[in-house]
């Protein structure tokens, strides 16, 4: 069996053009065929290449086409497009779309969008902006948002997330600025379906007993034992802390909804303990020098917690509140209530934790211990 022909991939420069240049040696009747038929790649006698305009579409394009027939090096090609997109940030913007983006962002605050998502949404335009400048685009079509898309995100391999908020972004720049293009023309990337993961109550005990904290063992425990997100725990403020009913009011939460959550009996000892301790002002968990606590120290207050109780699972603070649904739902808590506890607005997103619960499953008999 022959060796496979190795083809070279670059970025050159032709009749004053940037092209991709697709060169091989010797003769291959395949090779020409693809350049050929299914590429409409171009020779040029000079450089004594096959070529097609540059762009990262069809630099992926053409590694789909021939990488079944050849071994393709794209080495001097990918640290070009690494230098490009590099290159892309050192773009300026002028005053004009500066106080521009500055007036995005009071439109995105008007429509109640979360400080994040502000930030998220004008960071993401400011680079739009500049790749539109780069490229010499004098007008937002559906075609130029598909091939930043397609460069800057997708090609990258940047997560489902990011390119999902990438495309809300630009939609609503394109509504604030009345831009009249249709952004449902780009194709979103489909979800991923990976469950969360889950603690054992063992290892969320163990994480609990290693923080020596009264104060970091109160925030871990409350954050697990109301199913918080983090930013929620961080803006409770101690009227929020209803100990007669046993319930804490989670206000303005995601989706701008309040909610009541539980109280656990274990929780509210410890904050009894901890605010006798540091006697907080207004929020609930403040830093050392007042203020909201911030959640990069709550986020290393759990990294080094789980670390000392030798918990090997890669987690976050989200992980808490996780385990906290599907331990309820272990010990058969209605998935309605959960919802409701949890701030869901729709029940399918809470049905996830019936497939991270294993209850059911510990219940099936497996085939081999049958034989």
């Amino acid at each position: 069996m022959q060796p496979l022909p190795t083809v070279y991939m670059d970025l050159v420069v032709h009749h004053e053009a940037e092209v991709l240049s697709i060169v091989f040696r010797g003769y291959n009747t395949l090779l020409y065929q693809k350049l050929r038929q299914v590429l409409r790649a171009t020779w040029s006698q000079s450089q004594r290449m096959w070529y097609l305009p540059y762009s990262l579409e069809n630099s992926a394009y053409v590694l789909t086409v021939l990488s079944p027939y050849a071994f393709i090096d794209r080495h001097r090609l990918e640290v070009k497009e690494q230098k490009m997109r590099a290159n892309m940030m050192s773009v300026a913007l002028s005053i004009a779309e500066y106080e521009d983006l500055a007036r995005f962002k009071r439109w995105l605050e008007t429509h109640r969008y979360s400080g994040t998502t502000v930030i998220t949404y004008c960071k993401l335009i400011e680079f739009f902006l500049k790749y539109v400048q780069k490229r010499n685009i004098t007008a937002i079509t559906t075609r130029s948002i598909a091939q930043f898309n397609y460069e800057f995100i997708v090609a990258p391999q940047k997560s489902i997330s990011y390119q999902n908020q990438a495309i809300n972004a630009i939609k609503q720049y394109l509504l604030f600025k009345e831009i009249p293009v249709n952004v449902k023309d780009i194709e979103r990337p489909r979800k991923e379906k990976k469950l969360p993961t889950v603690l054992s109550m063992d290892e969320v005990k163990r994480i609990i007993e290693a923080t020596s904290s009264i104060k970091h063992r109160a925030l871990l425990s409350l954050i697990y034992s109301g199913g918080f997100r983090i930013s929620e725990v961080l803006n409770l403020k101690l009227s929020d802390i209803d100990s007669d009913r046993m319930l804490i009011h989670v206000r303005n939460a995601k989706g701008k909804k309040d909610r009541y959550t539980i109280l656990s009996q274990r929780a509210l000892l410890l904050l009894r303990e901890y605010f006798a301790i540091y006697q907080p002002k207004i929020y609930l968990f403040e830093g050392n020098t007042g203020g909201q606590y911030s959640s990069r120290a709550a986020q290393t207050v759990l990294q080094t917690s789980a670390a000392h109780a030798k918990i090997r699972k890669s987690i976050s603070l989200h992980t808490l509140r996780h385990s906290f649904a599907t331990h309820l739902l272990e010990h058969g808590t209605d998935l309605r209530y959960i919802q409701d506890l949890l701030g869901h607005s729709s029940p399918k997103t809470t049905m996830i934790y019936t497939h991270v619960s294993d209850t059911s499953v510990q219940n099936i008999r497996n085939p081999l211990d049958m034989m």
